[in-house]
């Protein structure tokens, strides 16, 4: 599995454009395809929601790729 660690710069980032800001995708549109597809988990949950609230200490996982979210 590979790991990925994200540092937050405010209070939360959406879910598609963390998915861009780690490089997993291009865009923000790209992103939200991703989540739409129904490959992406947070905190084993699987997410829907393309623009949900991720804020620090949440892990979002798609595929075989954990990312952690960290205070900034």
């Amino acid at each position: 599995m590979q790991k990925l660690d994200f540092s937050l710069e405010g209070e939360f980032v959406e879910l598609n454009q963390l998915l861009k800001l780690v490089g997993l995708c291009e865009s923000g549109g790209a992103g939200k395809a991703i989540v739409a597809s129904g490959d992406v988990s947070v905190d084993g949950q699987q997410e829907l929601r393309k623009t949900a609230k991720i804020r620090a200490g949440q892990i979002v996982t798609i595929g075989d790729i954990r990312i952690k979210v960290n205070a900034g």
